[in-house]
């Protein structure tokens, strides 16, 4: 007999604590591989990963959007509208004649275990989460054209908008490295050869890595062009300050000779 599992992670639009989840659902969480932590009740699971991403696993959708609406989040009855999310069917299915196989419909696994849950809830969060910075990137991408239009002409606060932009694309990388931890492997999986299976079939569907690189690139090459224009300002900025100078020399110059020639 198979037995069907339904997976759901969504991205919630604001951090939460651990404490704060805990306290409106009720739960106790436990830590689980990497940075993840996860709740267990009942056959369904609760997994929680620190770039915000939430994922439910066997849960009805009426409990778990009583869940998202206990932790604030609006529109809850619509999140599929206003929420970055992903599903994936897992299979439990005794009689596989493989520990695990994954296809871009389902997940299917000799048994239920806890490790493989937790794994799966994890590449699919990082899925979630690489959306994420996917759609940011696109938003900065349009906003970046405007910018680089405003070093046409040098001001002081056209400069700061420029700094600024440049310590956003600077902090979304961080974050992207940091917190989706993609260039790492858990390190759980070195001592697991079934569970490093999964993880690597996994990350392969989703096209994780390669993802990943085209986000890294296009921030990158988005900021070379940000900092160059930020370049050209610090030139004119420099300019402007020279003409100032020359601009204050040349007073000096012309007050001297008034007062020299002064009866």
């Amino acid at each position: 007999m198979v037995t069907k599992l339904a997976l759901v992670s969504i991205s919630l639009p604001t951090p939460l604590l651990r404490h704060e989840i805990e306290d409106c659902l009720n739960l106790s969480f436990k830590k689980g591989i990497e940075k993840t932590i996860y709740a267990q009740n009942n056959g369904r699971y609760l997994i929680y990963t620190p770039f915000n991403v939430l994922t439910f696993i066997n849960w009805e959708k009426r409990e778990m959007i009583e869940a998202l609406e206990k932790l604030g989040l609006n529109d809850a009855e619509s999140y599929e509208q206003y929420t970055i999310y992903q599903d994936y069917p897992i299979l439990i299915d005794a009689n596989s004649e493989l520990t695990c196989k994954v296809s871009n419909e389902s997940i299917t696994l000799k048994e239920s275990s806890t490790l493989y849950l937790i794994i799966i809830a994890l590449v699919i969060s990082q899925s979630v989460g690489l959306e994420k910075y996917e759609q940011d990137l696109q938003l900065y991408f349009a906003q970046s054209k405007q910018l680089l239009d405003l070093t046409n002409n040098y001001t002081l606060f056209k400069r700061s908008k420029l700094i600024n932009f440049t310590k956003q694309l600077t902090s979304i990388q961080h974050s992207m490295m940091s917190d989706l931890f993609l260039l790492d492997k858990p390190n759980i999986l070195w001592d697991n050869e079934d569970a490093e299976n999964l993880y690597n079939l996994l990350a392969a569907i989703l096209e994780l890595k390669d993802r990943f690189e085209i986000v890294q690139y296009k921030s990158t090459s988005l900021k070379e062009d940000v900092v160059l224009s930020l370049d050209l300002f610090n030139h004119k900025h420099s300019e402007f300050l020279e003409w100032i100078i020359i601009v204050l020399i040349a007073f000096e110059i012309v007050m001297g000779l008034i007062e020299f020639f002064k009866p």
